[in-house]
């Protein structure tokens, strides 16, 4: 594998200092009743409720912090955890309150800013994705968690007749809503693929393939490798959805080039995942992330007259909202550098990926120019000619995907990162992986083999 920017030891430094300036900087969240909302000050804003998808994600982030060594972060992913299995907790109806306020009650307990709000998929994706990082770092109370985020999962989300995830309920799980999102999706895979790797069950991994196939496979491929966002019950695509709401932060109307990225890095993931299993690998996988990343870098990157990525597009690719979103960037990073490592694991020469190489570089120098405020602060929105926005983010709610587009430049594309993480292989070069690989045997939790 050759060198250029990934593997050398001064980039790598840098990554690193910002790995730890952003871990400094999330510390800043902390409040009693989990992880709060930061504010354009750096201070938290309580005029924002305590958010499960925030809590999960700041917790997700100081486990990862705790498997590399980094001082400080044990506290903050314990107290992350603590928060998580009782602040957070509907303890009356199963699940986990979408909001809380900031205060506790007697019990210890989260009091939810609205005692009729919807449960959501896209935020229990969360639970279990931080449930099952701490599982890895070997957090108190991490295990249970873990056990407790699965059986919702079986009990609510995931919908068999479908092999897809329910999109959210009423706070007692009643009323499934009328309405299901490739968003929420998209984040069940990626908690899925960790917890299979923490658990060694590979039920999880089955069912991010069958979400993955139906997103890319399906949608994505007819559309012009362009993936709609939003769907009937019977996943049926609603193109028209939110049109008089484009910049919604979470149902954006038309088709998000940033999850199109996402996608495209979960993609050889779960294939990476499946080849060290030695189990069926899907022949589509490959090229359709190759096709999803070259459709999103042409349709949103500096297509407007200045550098960035826009928000939406139509789904003829004509830009729709301009403001540049930080995890749309970050996504890039982190897609570039998977696939780039995937194809050399897949036989590709030096010379067949250099163009993640070059586009890895330029994502990386634009965050270092327009996004990254001071070490460890990135603002989360820019607008057309990169100065900062709040047309759909105010503030700085997390340092998830920032995170993560420091760190899996330096991972292997399989296992997740809290696993490789956990198996020291930051920073390791590993050799591409033999189709014929046979599943490591380990001990650790769950008493996998």
């Amino acid at each position: 594998m050759g060198l250029g920017w990934f593997g050398a030891p001064e980039h790598n430094r840098w990554l690193s200092a910002e790995t730890h300036a952003l871990l400094h900087f999330g510390r800043r969240a902390k409040v009693p009743a989990g992880f709060g909302w930061i504010g354009e000050d750096g201070v938290v804003d309580t005029g924002h409720p305590v958010e499960l998808w925030i809590t999960g994600r700041m917790t997700f982030a100081f486990a990862l912090g705790t498997l590399m060594g980094i001082p400080g972060c044990r506290r903050y992913a314990d107290h992350g955890v603590r928060a998580l299995r009782n602040a957070l907790r509907d303890h009356v109806n199963g699940g986990w309150h979408s909001a809380i306020g900031h205060e506790l009650d007697d019990q210890g307990h989260g009091v939810p800013v609205d005692a009729e709000a919807r449960k959501e998929c896209y935020q229990h994706s969360f639970v279990l994705l931080a449930a099952a990082t701490a599982t890895a770092a070997d957090r108190p109370g991490a295990h249970e968690l873990l056990r407790d985020a699965m059986a919702v999962q079986n009990r609510y989300w995931w919908d068999e007749a479908y092999g897809m995830p329910v999109e959210s309920y009423a706070a007692d799980f009643s009323d499934p809503e009328d309405y299901r999102g490739i968003n929420a999706a998209m984040h069940t895979v990626e908690a899925y693929l960790a917890t299979t790797d923490v658990t060694g069950d590979t039920t999880w991994l089955v069912r991010a393939v069958q979400i993955i196939d139906f997103a890319v496979n399906v949608q994505a491929r007819a559309n012009n490798w362009r993936i709609p966002e939003h769907y009937d019950t019977s996943w049926h695509p609603l193109p028209d959805y939110n049109k008089d709401e484009p910049a919604h932060p979470f149902r954006p109307y038309g088709s998000t080039p940033g999850h199109g990225l996402e996608w495209a890095r979960l993609t050889v993931q779960a294939r990476a995942a499946l080849v060290a299993r030695s189990l069926p690998v899907p022949d589509w996988m490959l090229d359709a992330a190759e096709e999803l990343f070259d459709r999103a870098r042409t349709d949103a990157w500096r297509v407007d007259g200045a550098a960035g990525f826009v928000y939406t597009v139509g789904f003829d690719g004509k830009p729709i909202v301009h403001e540049r979103m930080h995890w749309v960037v970050c996504e890039g990073i982190s897609a570039a550098a998977a696939l780039r490592r995937a194809l050399l694991d897949d036989g590709r020469g030096e010379i067949e990926v250099e163009i993640y190489e070059h586009c890895y570089r330029s994502w990386i120098d634009y965050c270092e120019e327009y996004v990254i405020k001071e070490p460890g602060v990135w603002y989360h929105e820019l607008d057309r000619n990169n100065e900062p926005s709040t047309r759909t983010w105010a503030g700085h709610p997390d340092i998830y995907h920032a995170l993560q587009a420091t760190l899996i430049p330096r991972l292997p594309v399989c296992p997740a990162m809290c696993q490789a993480l956990s198996e020291g292989k930051l920073d390791v070069t590993a050799p591409p992986i033999p189709v014929n690989a046979q599943r490591v045997r380990r001990r650790g939790f769950f008493n996998r083999g």
